[in-house]
């Protein structure tokens, strides 16, 4: 029999209202001083300036702000002043899709050098492409150990397909060979390259974990990098799964005294599936980063 569209949105509603996470409890681990939670937001799929992106990250509760570095000086103006109004921490994302080699390196080299000046709280890199190989993507991963060293800034490569850690094996291998390699762990992706939550895989997942220091908090699923909406209770293994993951690199910072951040990043159309024919969204992306950001906190602060 048909469902109403009054009725399914009022069960839907319900339903949100309900934590995936019923059920699993909260990890119980001792925090030493020194840990710290940061929790930033994406403007990805935002539709607005840097102020008012900036305004209502800050009027949620967020801590800080995640963006692509700005190209021109006066974006860069802009995006620091917007940060210094509203009382936010900025970091950058940093990359290049040029399929030339050296042009990557030296755009992927120019973006970090530039952002140095703006005292972000890290760089999160997409780094390289996946098809370079590893003598060229090594270059990427020596580079940011030069940068993260000489500046002080902390430099981290996301575990993201299409580039250069876009599968557990492959990043094994860069872990392997640099052990200063520190990663933003989107485990998501991970989930679709391996069309598994990677159950067959630990001892390379427990490395990986081992060495990450930013999370980027979007649930995938064995068949995408995310699912359409994480309230809904059908993705409750995909959830719990990525929680555990979560928990055991909270749980390290927290025993060892050191911070971690955190950017929600559910991304928009059409990462986040619409209706067919409309292009309408199935979920309000704001609103469930909002949801993953008081889960974060609500489960480790």
């Amino acid at each position: 029999m048909p469902v109403s569209r009054r009725k399914f949105l009022a069960t839907a509603t319900a339903a949100a209202a309900l934590s995936p996470l019923v059920g699993t409890s909260k990890p119980d681990f001792m925090k030493k001083p020194g840990f710290s939670l940061t929790v930033l937001a994406t403007n990805w799929g935002f539709d607005g300036n840097y102020d008012a992106f900036c305004a209502k990250a800050k009027a949620e509760g967020y801590d800080g702000v995640e963006i692509w570095l700005p190209g021109s000086e006066k974006e860069r103006d802009d995006l620091m002043n917007a940060v210094a109004k509203h009382g936010l921490r900025h970091a950058f994302l940093c990359g290049s899709g040029d399929a030339d080699f050296a042009k990557h390196l030296k755009e992927f080299e120019k973006m970090l050098r530039d952002g140095v000046a703006l005292k972000p709280l890290y760089f999160n890199c997409h780094s390289g492409r996946d098809w370079f190989n590893f003598e060229q993507g090594s270059r990427f991963v020596q580079l940011g150990l030069e940068v993260a060293k000489s500046s002080g800034v902390p430099v981290y490569h996301e575990t993201h397909r299409g580039r250069l850690m876009f599968a557990a094996q492959i990043t094994k291998q860069y872990m392997e060979a640099f052990p200063g390699l520190r990663l933003t762990l989107d485990i998501s992706h991970w989930c679709a390259v391996h069309e598994s939550l990677l159950e067959d895989q630990p001892e390379t997942i427990k490395m990986a974990l081992s060495r990450t220091d930013h999370i980027h908090a979007r649930i995938g699923h064995q068949e995408g990098p995310q699912v359409n909406d994480p309230r809904a209770p059908e993705w409750a293994s995909a959830v719990k799964a990525h929680f555990a993951w979560w928990d055991d690199v909270v749980k390290r910072k927290a025993v060892e005294g050191q911070p971690i951040t955190v950017l929600t990043e559910f991304g928009p159309p059409t990462y986040l599936p619409t209706v067919p024919y409309t292009f309408q969204p199935l979920a309000d992306q704001w609103e469930i980063n909002v949801y993953m950001m008081k889960l974060f906190r609500e489960r480790y602060k």
